[in-house]
C-alpha cells in the first residue's frame, strides 16, 4: 500500500478547555472525531454525523457549533470548549447543576450537546440576540423576555428520542436565572419568569 501523501496532513494546535493539543491530522477530520478518537474527550457525542441532532454541540470561541461539521484544521487557533471543560473544577455550572436538579436527561446521549447549546442560548439571551420566536427585534428593545417558546426555538436543533424537552426548557430557564441573579442584570426576573411558566 502507498504511503498517504503528506500534503494531506497537517500539524495543528487546538486550544480545548483551556489546554493546547498537538496533533497530525488528516484534512479532512472532523472536530467531533479528532476529540473523540484522537484526544478521548469522549463526552462530545457522534449521533447523526450530519450536523442535523446537536449531541456533538461544543462552543467555538463561545459560540455553538455542531463539531461534526467543522474540521479540525479549521479550528486551530479557535477557543474550544466541550462538555468536559464547562464545570469549575468541582462546583458545577449552573446549567449542569439544573439539568441534574429538573431531570433536563434521560439517557443522556444527547445532554452534553444539550448543555453546551443551553450555555450558548443563555449568553445569546443576555445579549439580546433575537430568535425567530422574539416579537420585537430591534436592538433598542433589548433582551426579549426568556419565554418557554424562546427557549424551545433557541435550543430547537438539539434533538432528544426521549423526549426530556419539557425538563430540558425548565432547566435552561433555571440556569438562566441563577446566571442572571449572580451577575446582577436585569434579566433575572425575566428568566425567573420564564422558569416559573416552564
Amino acid at each position: 500500500m502507498a504511503p498517504v501523501p503528506s500534503s494531506t496532513y497537517s500539524a495543528i494546535t487546538l486550544n480545548i478547555n483551556g489546554e493546547k493539543h498537538a496533533l497530525s491530522v488528516d484534512h479532512r477530520t472532523t472536530l467531533l472525531d479528532a476529540l473523540r478518537e484522537r484526544l478521548d474527550l469522549t463526552g462530545t457525542k457522534k449521533g447523526c454525523d450530519q450536523g442535523q441532532c446537536g449531541a456533538c454541540t461544543v462552543l467555538l470561541d463561545g459560540r455553538r457549533a455542531v463539531s461534526c461539521l467543522q474540521l479540525a484544521v479549521a479550528a486551530e487557533g479557535r477557543e474550544i470548549t466541550t462538555i468536559e471543560g464547562v464545570a469549575e473544577g468541582e462546583r458545577l455550572h449552573p446549567v449542569q447543576q439544573a439539568f441534574l436538579d429538573l431531570d433536563g436527561y434521560q439517557c443522556g446521549y444527547c445532554t452534553p450537546g444539550q448543555i453546551c447549546s443551553a450555555i450558548a442560548v443563555i449568553e445569546e439571551h443576555a445579549a439580546g440576540w433575537p430568535s425567530a420566536a422574539t416579537d420585537d427585534v430591534r436592538p433598542e428593545a433589548g433582551p426579549p423576555p426568556l419565554t418557554p417558546e424562546e427557549i424551545r426555538e433557541r435550543m430547537s436543533g438539539n434533538l432528544c428520542r426521549c423526549g426530556a424537552y419539557v425538563s430540558i426548557v425548565q432547566a435552561v430557564a433555571r440556569a438562566a436565572a441563577v446566571e442572571a441573579r449572580t451577575a446582577g442584570n436585569d434579566t433575572a426576573e425575566t428568566a425567573e419568569n420564564a422558569e416559573a411558566a416552564a
